[in-house]
């Protein structure tokens, strides 16, 4: 018989922290099941008593339930320690340009660059590309009606990050407005009839743009214009 079938529930919670230590990803229920032997349903009511136990006890760490896993995370109420001790987070944090872009995509997902730009007010290429680089956002597949432009969304590693189960656990935007005017603002730029109107109004300052230059007559300024109309103002 193996060692695991006979395990009391104070060791299994043990064998549940050892398991966990070792995970550098969030491990479902199921696979923790797995490895111990036991019922998937009898792994959540230790993890549950787990956490539980943590919270009740001020330990410096927290066991959550991220991205379609268990994981466990220093508590927030160390962070400074923490960061002082381990941490850069001078090199580590994401710019203001690319918070924005993320925050456009995990609340508007699945999304193109253009919407992006868009909601924005500035061209964000740049700035997707270094998210997709630091794993955050990824390509969902391609629009039909824009062309077969790529769509974008959030991944498990977005998730993981910010200590969301999914998406739907993202916090309501208008909470956090001051007053009705920004909350209107909000609502309009997370609305699709908000987004399709800047949108046409990008495209009619471009064939504007290019109907000038063609009247000039050198093709060359209009590369120089699309060139240089990238976000400089991502780090990193």
């Amino acid at each position: 018989m193996d060692d695991l079938d006979i395990l009391e529930p104070d060791s299994l919670k043990g064998a549940l922290e050892a398991l966990l230590l070792v995970s550098s990803d969030p491990v479902s229920a199921s696979a923790l099941a797995t490895a111990l032997n036991i019922a998937p349903g009898e792994v959540a009511s230790l993890l549950a008593e787990l956490k539980v136990e943590y919270e009740e006890k001020n330990r410096g760490f927290q066991l959550r339930e991220v991205a379609g896993g268990w994981r466990l995370f220093t508590h927030p109420a160390f962070h400074d320690q923490v960061e002082r001790y381990v941490l850069s987070w001078d090199t580590q944090k994401l710019s203001q340009a690319a918070l924005e872009t993320l925050a456009v995509i995990a609340y508007h997902q699945p999304v193109t660059r253009e919407t992006v730009k868009g909601i924005r007010g500035v061209n964000s290429d740049g700035v997707i590309s270094s998210l997709v680089d630091k794993g955050l956002v990824r390509e969902l597949g391609r629009d039909p009606q824009r062309g077969q432009a790529i769509i974008y969304g959030t991944t498990a590693a977005f998730l993981e990050k910010f200590g969301l189960r999914s998406i739907r656990d993202l916090p309501d935007l208008e909470q956090f407005a001051p007053d009705e005017r920004t909350r209107q603002f909000i609502r309009e730029r997370l609305s699709g009839r908000s987004i399709a109107s800047t949108l046409d109004e990008t495209d009619e300052e471009l064939t504007e743009e290019r109907d000038l230059l063609d009247a000039d007559g050198d093709p060359d300024d209009e590369l120089m214009i699309i060139g240089n109309a990238t976000d400089e103002e991502f780090d990193e």
